[in-house]
């Protein structure tokens, strides 16, 4: 805030020059300072500012659900995590795992403040364009346009996956020229295609700076968009061209990176798997530049022999873990009988650190130790988690620690900041699409369309990496015992196909946040919820004990104070809140 002092010299008592001054309050109108005028933004230098904000607003800024991670909305609601800690813990996430949050609980508005701060700010950068100084290029506008419509496209994609119909704001409208007007009676998926279609017009192939999206990212995302609709014969088209000749920004080959872990690793990154990452950064001055989403869900407890030593949130769930159990080919139980006692993974609840234990012998596919901290098995490269020492409360998560995207201990003070509360701050990548993800969708896309043996390559392709990238102890010792192998023979049917396309996608993008939306589109999540709390739900009576997820839950519902805001009459609630 701006303090402003009047400093009165003197005054000469005069009746006629008080009259005069009494009579005058132009002093009162003082020029803001200390902020930027249209002019200035209207310049190639400030607009690129302006589209660097819009770039900023991806991660959250802050919002822990506010980010493409998704961790809540993705991961927890889709069964493969839970909220874990403590339940006194972050408490406006209880009810979202249990699916019993109405439109007034906490976070509801999450995900839209931070996708509509987003699009406002993306459409600022349309608004700016549309006055453009004078060295501000045609080709300069072409460029910042298409960036600016592929965010615009990231926020609403956001929006319609969580809450379905919400407004469409786009640059010609804005306070006080009808914005609190629009409603919610539109779909966003038309929308959303044409920022995108129009971004893959414009967009170049590479990019100077890596970070910027490129041409190939934004057919990618049209081409997921298109899953989202069924539409599969487009979608195949596409994710075809992206497959055989697409690139990174910094011009790589996309492909899959040979070793699983590889692909979180900070000094790896912008690899030739990140199809589209949001850029993060440690020590800046400001934990907002890392992943700020984050910070919480790093084991608890560990001291100087573990990451992040705060706060046991995100902890992968039972079901999750017993879903990378493999039969004696190698291949994954599809029949779903993993949560069989004969298959479940044997676990260390209830069990202290200081007693003794044995990790599972049985069958596993080594991706669930490049995801899943779980004890016994080394931790990066920190140590052999120890089980209930890092747990803060297993009775209400249960015994197993997130590992995608926690630092190594080589990684300190490089990819991790220390500047905040706590180290849990990384400067890790993510990536909101990766080349695994593109080859999954593909195969899906392929079995819609007839394509069962070219589905069956793309799954193979995702598979022999994970062959590839075995845990191994210091010595060269398999850290479990890994039994993984690709599907040799033809998938029987459509139906076998998508049983092994979507189990695949459980274990290859586990804990990345993908998982509810998954179930959503493909109209499983019914079945599949009940199937995870069933099981998780015995197991962490106090945190889900008679949860149940009911289909109103498809959608999250539109935030209360939102509807306040603008009537009842614009904005229309989702059905069943």
């Amino acid at each position: 805030m701006n303090n402003f002092k009047l400093k009165i010299g003197a005054l000469l008592a005069s009746t006629a020059m008080m009259v005069a001054v009494s009579c005058s309050d132009e002093f009162l109108d003082v020029p803001p300072v200390g902020q930027l005028s249209e002019n200035q933004l209207r310049s190639l230098a400030g607009i690129d500012a302006s589209l660097i904000a819009a770039y900023s607003q991806v991660n959250g800024r802050g919002n822990r659900l506010g980010s493409p991670s998704n961790w809540v909305w993705g991961s927890i609601r889709g069964g493969e995590a839970n909220k874990g800690t403590d339940p006194g813990d972050f408490t406006t996430i209880n009810p979202i795992q249990r699916f019993e949050n109405d439109s007034e609980s906490g976070e509801m508005g999450s995900k839209y403040n931070v996708a509509y701060e987003g699009i406002a700010r993306a459409n600022n950068v349309l608004r700016l364009l549309s006055k453009a100084g004078p060295d501000v290029t045609a080709n300069d506008k072409i460029r910042l346009t298409s960036q600016a419509k592929f965010l615009r496209a990231h926020f609403y994609f956001e929006l319609a996956r969580d809450y379905d119909k919400t407004p469409y704001i786009d640059e010609t409208v804005d306070y006080g020229s009808g914005l609190e007007e629009v409603k919610n009676d539109k779909s966003l998926w038309p929308f959303i295609e044409k920022d995108l279609q129009d971004a893959v017009k414009d967009l170049p192939a590479t990019q100077a700076q890596v970070g910027r999206v490129n041409q190939w990212a934004a057919k990618a995302y049209l081409a997921k968009v298109y899953m989202y609709q069924k539409k599969f014969a487009e979608a195949k088209t596409l994710f075809t061209d992206v497959i055989e000749n697409g690139r990174t920004s910094n011009n790589l080959k996309y492909g899959l990176v040979p070793f699983y872990d590889d692909v979180f690793r900070g000094a790896k990154e912008n690899h030739q798997e990140s199809v589209w990452a949001y850029q993060a950064a440690a020590g800046t001055g400001s934990v907002n530049n890392a992943n700020p989403e984050f910070d919480l869900n790093f084991p608890y407890n560990t001291g100087p022999a573990g990451p992040g030593n705060c706060c046991g949130f995100f902890q992968p769930s039972f079901t999750f873990v017993n879903a990378f159990r493999t039969n004696a080919n190698g291949l994954p139980l599809l029949d779903k009988s993993y949560n069989s006692p004969a298959n479940e993974v044997k676990s260390d609840m209830g069990v202290a650190s200081g007693s003794a234990f044995t990790p599972d012998a049985g069958n596993l596919d080594p991706r669930l130790d490049h995801t899943v901290g779980r004890r016994g098995i080394p931790y990066l490269d920190w140590m052999d988690h120890p089980g209930q020492a890092w747990i803060r409360n297993q009775p209400n998560g249960g015994p197993y620690s997130p590992k995608k995207y926690v630092y190594q201990r080589a990684e300190q003070g490089t990819f991790q900041d220390n500047s905040s509360w706590t180290p849990g701050y990384t400067g890790i990548n993510f990536m909101i699409i990766r080349f695994a993800d593109v080859l999954l969708l593909a195969a899906e896309a392929e079995i819609e369309t007839g394509g069962l043996e070219k589905a069956r390559e793309y799954i193979n392709l995702v598979r022999n990496r994970a062959v590839n990238s075995k845990l191994m102890r210091t010595g060269g010792a398999m850290a479990a015992n890994y039994v993984i192998s690709i599907y040799s023979a033809p998938f029987a049917s459509a139906d076998a196909a998508r049983l092994a396309v979507r189990h695949e996608r459980l274990l290859e993008l586990g804990m990345e946040g993908h998982r509810f939306y998954d179930l959503q589109r493909w109209g499983t999540a019914q079945a599949e919820l009940d199937f995870y709390f069933a099981y998780d739900g015995v197991k962490l009576t106090s945190a889900l004990g008679g949860s149940k997820y009911i289909d109103r839950y498809k959608w999250v519902p539109i935030p209360q104070n939102q509807i306040d805001l603008v009537g009842p009459d614009i904005l229309k609630q989702n059905p069943g809140f």
